[in-house]
């Protein structure tokens, strides 16, 4: 059965990789004969919390925070469906000099989930060398997640468990005021831009908050298919633009 890398991307299939690190601007030329070993999750229920939460209660805890500092205890304390079955609690990351820009994604990978320090690991690497080529780096960027713990075997979060963690996410963006989103892969694409990737890659959408979004391929999916980052790096170069002339 021939399987393409744009079938696993609209399933939603979720991998993890390793592969040897190297630049990014010798990424969007690299040629490989090899591709990374990849690996599917399997299918996995949902687990349920051991007490029934609400959206109500939700957007109640994510309401009090004024501080990113105060989100972060408070995503520390709620019960969220996931947090049973995670290692570790994936909180957002503020920059400490911020410049603007937010970076969303979709779920802790299995060493996010290990570490608790969101986008570690190869894809972590792949992105610090693409904030690299345009002058940035996680000092003066902020990094979201769309939940907060690993989903059971990394399948794509039902809706009530996305649903339950979005106040927190808005509430983040609210305390940030970012001028530029760019969210990585198809699932934040989606949730934060309602937009398709696969047919938008790079288009920006203006919120009702008049917040730019950039969406663009995830980290994981650079590295199964280099030949994409030179879509990337064009995106890139329209974000480091619009926050030098805003």
């Amino acid at each position: 059965m021939n399987i393409s890398l744009k079938d696993l991307v609209m399933a939603g299939v979720q991998w993890e990789l390793a592969d040897t690190s190297i630049g990014f601007m010798e990424m969007v030329s690299h040629k490989t004969t090899t591709p990374p070993r990849t690996r599917t999750a399997a299918v996995v229920p949902p687990i349920s919390p051991a007490t029934p939460m609400d959206i109500e209660t939700s957007k109640a805890m994510a309401s009090r925070p004024t501080t990113m500092d105060a989100l972060n205890r408070m995503i520390l304390e709620f019960n969220h469906p996931l947090k049973g079955g995670a290692t570790n609690v994936v909180v957002p990351m503020a920059a400490s000099t911020p410049n603007g820009l937010v970076i969303i994604t979709d779920i802790p990978s299995s060493d996010d989930d290990a570490s608790g320090k969101i986008l570690s690991g190869a894809a972590g690497e792949l992105l610090d060398k693409m904030l690299a080529a345009i002058g940035m780096s996680r000092e003066n960027v902020s990094i979201l997640p769309l939940v907060f713990w690993r989903t059971p075997g990394g399948r794509t979060p039902t809706r009530i468990e996305l649903d339950l963690a979005r106040p927190f996410v808005s509430r983040a963006i609210e305390l940030l005021e970012p001028r530029v989103i760019l969210t990585l892969g198809t699932l934040a694409a989606s949730e934060i831009a309602g937009t398709d990737l696969m047919k938008n890659h790079g288009t920006p959408v203006v919120l009702s908050n008049d917040i730019n979004v950039f969406p663009i391929y995830h980290p994981n999916y650079l590295i199964l298919k280099p030949g994409a980052k030179a879509d990337v790096w064009t995106v890139l170069q329209n974000v480091q633009k619009m926050l030098k002339n805003v």
